[in-house]
């Protein structure tokens, strides 16, 4: 296994495929969307095509997961395989915002070894492997070592940042960001203290940030605060958490009240959070 070499594919197939999705960004590509509403438009698929056929080429051996793949393209009865959204972020992306990515990941028996998340809008590769460190660029990064979560600057669902439980703390709602991915690399890359993912995301919205925060001091977890396991019978995740290593814990802990209060049907909004 050469992790050198999966990162220089990783790396130059989110460039070009970054390439083919500035071809349809601000251009009002066709879109439509799937049983659940959520919409994929045909950048998506032009990027998930060109991914496709350029890293199965390359690692045949490697088994197949994307988002925006048929049943029939998808190979995942294998130990070490490729994790692909090929645009993470599709709502920000037809919206003309920047802060969408192409998240490419190689997981190896359950967690990601190799990972890359690449913004073309704003032209920042991140990238990490198992055990060398994250990466922006030629830049090594590092979470926040803020040790309280008074101030703490989250990013994440408004309804979650805006409960009682968090405004008491005074926490600072970084606002909305269309891709999860992202949200959570800005973990990584100290930009905020800590994230929140909504119930519901999926293995391709998470496997290359997960790797990020992980090389990056920090975590991404459940509230059980076990670490996530990819390529398993349910592709689909619980309640999520990244934070810092001091924050993590604490994080977790405000999270889980919130969570409570949300489930017992007693969560009331507040506007005593300051944006940001």
């Amino acid at each position: 296994m050469n992790r050198d070499a999966d990162i220089e594919l990783l790396t130059a197939a989110a460039r070009s495929a970054g390439t083919i999705a500035m071809g349809y960004f601000g251009q009002d590509p066709d879109v439509w969307h799937k049983s659940g509403g959520s919409p994929v438009s045909e950048a998506d698929m032009a990027v998930n095509a060109y991914l496709h056929q350029h890293l199965r080429a390359a690692r045949p051996d490697h088994g197949w997961l994307s988002e925006e793949s048929s049943e029939s393209e998808l190979q995942t009865d294998t130990d070490r395989l490729f994790i692909v959204d090929p645009i993470d972020g599709t709502r920000g992306f037809l919206a003309g915002d920047p802060r969408w990515a192409v998240s490419l990941a190689i997981v190896d028996t359950g967690r990601p070894a190799s990972a890359v998340l690449y913004l073309p809008a704003a032209e920042t590769m991140y990238w990490a492997s198992a055990g060398a460190g994250a990466w922006r660029g030629e830049t090594a990064i590092r979470t926040s070592d803020r040790d309280h979560l008074s101030g703490a600057t989250l990013a994440g669902p408004t309804a979650w940042l805006k409960s009682t439980h968090m405004a008491k703390l005074d926490l600072i709602h970084h606002g909305y960001v269309p891709s999860l991915a992202y949200r959570i690399a800005m973990v990584a890359d100290n930009l905020v203290d800590g994230a929140i993912a909504r119930p519901g995301a999926h293995d391709w919205d998470l496997a290359a940030a997960d790797l990020l925060v992980h090389e990056a001091g920090g975590r991404l977890t459940g509230l059980d605060g076990q670490a996530l396991r990819y390529n398993e019978p349910a592709l689909r995740h619980e309640l999520l958490v990244a934070g810092s290593h001091h924050l993590h814990g604490p994080l977790i802990d405000i999270v889980q009240r919130v969570f409570d209060d949300k489930q017992a049907g007693q969560s009331q909004p507040t506007t005593m959070i300051r944006n940001r």
